[in-house]
């Protein structure tokens, strides 16, 4: 009966990529729950913390050595970058609708978009650029502007999701060099706990049992999101596994509701629409090339 999820193909793929999303909705209502007594910088800490101990020092005891690296620099950026955008979605799931929040982290896609053209020198065409404007509109709306109001509270999942990007370029920048998955995946993990334990004493706030449980969930779920990826795309191609992001939300609305009781407004849903189809389109036209 499971013979085809045991077989690289398609629908294999396609079940790793929702168990992605399933795992970052989660992970998100944890990073709520606790940040309801947790300063967001300790979450993000014992995030980086607890991954790297249940993936870097597991990996670390194998013979071959993924610490051999040319790019010491890039793998630094990378760390710094990383920590402040997980900190930024951590902040983020705490002041805001988890809904929102995730709605406006799927504009990714859009600040790759121009990236790629200019730093990795790929063709945009009119089609991409169409898609993308459709889906900065989505952005603005989620901004919710008006001559009295203006949500300030979206730069933050803005700011997170414009970190990302560049972190995708860069990792594509690495990958194209020859470095290994593994190898991006441990310095991120050493970096991220390294910067971050810098900044927790200030927010300290000694953690109970039950949170350090919660926190090392956490952990374990930044790792499972590693995972799942490298599984998808080992299974079946890019262009198909893009669109699932996507499956994240109605994840995020259902956990959000049975959680915290929300619903999103009428502003969520016009301006998920219009971020989803923008990045939506815009991801099509780059993964074939149009």
């Amino acid at each position: 009966m499971l013979g085809w999820f045991l077989r690289r193909g398609v629908k294999q793929g396609i079940t790793f990529a929702l168990l992605i999303y399933l795992v970052c909705a989660l992970n998100d209502v944890l990073m709520k729950f606790l940040g309801d007594r947790l300063h967001f910088i300790e979450i993000s800490f014992f995030r980086f913390l607890f991954s790297a101990v249940t993936a870097a020092i597991p990996l670390l005891l194998v013979k071959k050595n993924f610490l051999q690296t040319d790019m010491h620099g890039m793998h630094a950026v990378r760390g710094l970058l990383g920590t402040v955008a997980v900190a930024l979605c951590c902040l983020g799931v705490n002041v805001m609708p988890l809904a929102e929040n995730t709605t406006i982290l799927f504009s990714e896609a859009l600040f790759l978009l121009p990236m790629a053209g200019f730093v990795l020198k790929e063709h945009i065409n009119c089609k991409s650029i169409i898609a993308t404007v459709i889906g900065f509109l989505g952005l603005v709306i989620m901004f919710r502007p008006s001559l009295d109001h203006l949500n300030l509270l979206a730069i933050i999942p803005t700011a997170a999701s414009f970190l990302f990007a560049i972190m995708s370029i860069m990792i594509k920048i690495m990958v194209d060099k020859g470095e290994n998955n593994i190898t991006m995946l441990l310095y991120f993990s050493i970096y991220t706990t390294i910067i971050s334990l810098f900044f927790v004493p200030f927010f300290w706030i000694s953690p109970t049992i039950e949170e350090l449980i919660l926190l090392f969930l956490l952990g374990i779920g930044a790792n499972l999101v590693q995972l799942f990826l490298f599984l998808a795309y080992r299974a079946t191609q890019a262009s198909i596994i893009s669109p699932i992001r996507y499956a994240e939300l109605p994840f995020t609305v259902l956990f959000g509701f049975i959680a915290f009781g929300q619903i999103p407004d009428a502003i969520t849903i016009i301006g998920a629409l219009f971020i989803v189809i923008g990045t939506l389109l815009a991801s099509c036209n780059r993964a074939n090339g149009i």
